[in-house]
């Protein structure tokens, strides 16, 4: 891959396939939605991506463990924060403002997700944002907008207060991820599914629903482990390597991708509403794809562990061979140079 555009991996793919994957749940989950309770579902969704990825990590065991940082005591609460934001309080918050507010104002309001996200990563953690990345994730995130409007509008109520306010919890939860996205995502996914998948069957036993079909609960939890659980798995690196506003901005596509599906999967018609919303985003997906962060920049000397491998960033010794990428505590000395970058782990620097 070329020095122009090496920046670009693996931190694009890894959000555009995040979002293709979770894109593909909506349309998956409608087709269950005949034999299965919908917030049952959400439960049984998130439950399944949760046991699929525990499944996976006790079978990689200590290889698995070797390839990525584990969870130290540090970062703990910004788990507990990410799984108490993104998997009680928005599910909880969503569910009592759908029981308040139309469907059809509820399904824009859902869109300040990811503004939230991109609005936090830039307003409180400061991350890099120019004139062209701003177009382009307003530009996607007006196709997705569109996607989601029926000709109706947002009643304001408290409903749509609660919605927005599940919306705020999601895009908290985004941006608490990123500060231990250094990481094993498998294990941060794995705790989030666990967690919101009991909590959410818990409402919906609550509310009178009650477990459907074994075959049923089998292929909802398979589909929530590659829409949900994988998704994750592929966001949480996206966010090691692009930020956060840039990640949730790709992941933004979701909608689109889920309605191309749709026409593909259920035979739904393709109507002019979808062509403007895929020319919005595609727009907005070029500018995004076209940005070039370049500029001469320091590094100050840092201490973390995270996976890698040795490239520019990490020039240090082994006593002996070792395969890659690895993972163990390392440090990196002061140095100075200039390359297209991401606000990744080790470019969260400030501009002037």
């Amino acid at each position: 891959m070329s020095e122009t555009h090496s920046h670009l991996w693996p931190g694009v793919p890894l959000a555009l396939g995040s979002a293709a994957l979770f894109g593909a749940t909506p349309p998956l989950s409608k087709l269950l939605l005949d034999a299965v309770n919908p917030f049952m579902l959400a439960g049984l969704l998130y439950l399944g991506a949760g046991v699929g990825l525990a499944l996976y990590r006790l079978l990689r065991g200590k290889q698995a463990a070797a390839g990525e940082a584990q969870l130290a005591a540090r970062d703990i609460p910004w788990l507990a924060l990410a799984i108490g934001m993104g998997g009680i309080v928005a599910p909880v918050l969503l569910m009592f403002g759908l029981s308040l507010n139309t469907a059809s104002s509820s399904a824009l309001l859902l869109n300040l997700e990811g503004l939230a996200t991109m609005a936090i990563a830039w307003l409180v953690y400061r991350e890099n944002v120019d004139r062209r990345l701003l177009f382009g994730a307003f530009a996607i995130l007006a196709g997705a907008v569109l996607l989601s409007w029926d000709g109706g509008g947002v009643a304001f109520n408290p409903g749509a207060l609660l919605v927005a306010g599940a919306c705020l919890a999601w895009g908290l939860d985004n941006n608490f991820t990123r500060r231990i996205s250094a990481t094993d995502p498998v294990v941060i996914a794995m705790l989030k599914g666990l967690v919101a998948g009991a909590a959410n069957i818990g409402l919906a036993l609550a509310a009178g629903a009650s477990f459907p079909a074994v075959s049923i609960v089998a292929a909802t939890a398979a589909v929530g482990f590659l829409g949900i659980g994988v998704s994750l798995v592929m966001f949480i690196l996206a966010l090691r390597h692009l930020g956060t506003a840039r990640t949730g901005a790709y992941y933004s596509l979701a909608p689109f991708i889920g309605a191309l599906l749709a026409i593909a999967m259920l035979g739904d018609t393709v109507t002019l509403k979808l062509a403007i919303a895929g020319l919005l985003m595609g727009v907005g997906l070029w500018l995004h794809l076209s940005e070039r962060h370049d500029h001469e920049h320091d590094h100050e000397a840092l201490e973390h562990e995270h996976s890698h491998v040795h490239d520019e960033h990490h020039q240090h010794h082994h006593d002996g061979p070792v395969s890659e990428p690895h993972s163990h505590w390392h440090r990196h000395a002061p140095m100075r140079h200039r390359h297209p970058h991401y606000p990744d782990l080790h470019h969260r620097h400030g501009h002037g």
